[in-house]
């Protein structure tokens, strides 16, 4: 994985979770169910709503979220006792709703491999939703599901200004890397969704039509975009990295996250926080769709097939992959 900035020290803590699937209550992600395999993200992305979420473990959501990362060592287990529940009725679960399931300390644990070897073993439907290239190692598990349409990766990109990407994403592949990994994952019959987000008003959503027009042309067939999420302790780390970072244009973007906010930086309604509202978010949609329309991609709209699922055989045993 190419990484442009060394990762400061890190530190993984092994979690024996008593539950691995998640409910979703907001009508505003395009999905129900989600596996979150680790909390806390090397990455190191500014602008990630996830953040704050530290500050349930009395970590800081600032270097302690990057740095004190906390792994869920038996997903796997529990993934296959909730499948195996007489009651279980299939149903799509994403993969890194919240922190990154191909961040680096996957290369190490491979808890993400594990729950795509269930997966595949089950026939059950999964969506990914990543920015790290190590993706590429489980193209072989993908491709498997993907033939039965049981799969689609949304890579994010929200930059390919190198420089910004160093400030802005410390620890992530550079974005042209990235593109490598749409093609690599097309190439092999993964359906990918190029994922613009955040996008930043004043800081990168005068990227909207080049991101667009190189994820198509890397195989990308589909796209959604988000704008820029601050809750909680968010504002203030952003504000920082505004003030260190683009000085002289902090007070700009900033009234521009207010314009979309009605009057707040963030406004965290329902319908509201990803796409905000006001005339500077009405262009931000309009320019979006109409590159859309001109590079040949859709909506990231369709859905994964729920009638193949077979539940876990009994008593842990496992059938042979492939399947």
């Amino acid at each position: 994985v190419e990484l442009e900035t060394p990762s400061p020290a890190t530190h993984f803590h092994r979690e024996q979770a008593r539950s691995i699937v998640t409910g979703n209550r907001s009508p505003d992600v395009p999905f129900d169910w989600s596996i979150n395999s680790y909390r806390g993200c090397e990455h190191g992305c500014v602008y990630c709503f996830a953040r704050p979420s530290h500050s349930y473990l009395d970590l800081s959501p600032g270097r302690d979220f990057e740095t004190e990362i906390f792994y869920k060592a038996n997903g796997a287990e529990l993934l296959l006792a909730y499948l195996a529940k007489p009651s279980y009725r299939c149903q799509p679960i994403t993969l890194g709703a919240n922190t990154d399931p191909y961040q680096p300390g996957e290369k190490r644990y491979r808890l993400t491999r594990a729950l795509l070897d269930v997966f595949v073993d089950c026939r059950h439907p999964v969506s990914i939703v990543t920015k790290g290239t190590l993706i590429e190692r489980d193209i072989d598990r993908l491709a498997l599901l993907a033939e039965r349409g049981l799969t689609r990766v949304s890579v994010s990109l929200p930059t390919l200004d190198r420089g910004l990407k160093r400030s802005l994403e410390p620890r992530v592949a550079s974005g042209e890397r990235r593109l490598k990994t749409i093609q690599r994952l097309t190439d092999a019959g993964i359906p990918v969704t190029v994922l613009v987000a955040p996008v930043i008003p004043a800081v990168t959503c005068a990227e909207i039509e080049r991101i667009i027009e190189a994820a198509a042309a890397h195989g990308a067939s589909q796209a959604r975009y988000t704008l820029l999420r601050l809750p909680h302790e968010l504002e203030g780390l952003f504000r920082d990295w505004l003030d260190t970072h683009l000085t002289l244009r902090a007070e700009h973007v900033l009234s521009l996250l207010s314009s979309i906010g009605g009057g707040r930086t963030y406004d965290a309604r329902f319908g509201v926080r990803q796409r905000g509202h006001g005339p500077f978010a009405a262009l931000v949609r309009d320019r979006f769709d109409a590159a859309c329309r001109r590079f040949g991609l859709s909506a990231d709209s369709s859905s994964l097939c729920t009638t193949q699922f077979r539940p876990p055989a009994a008593e842990g045993a496992q059938r042979h992959l492939p399947f």
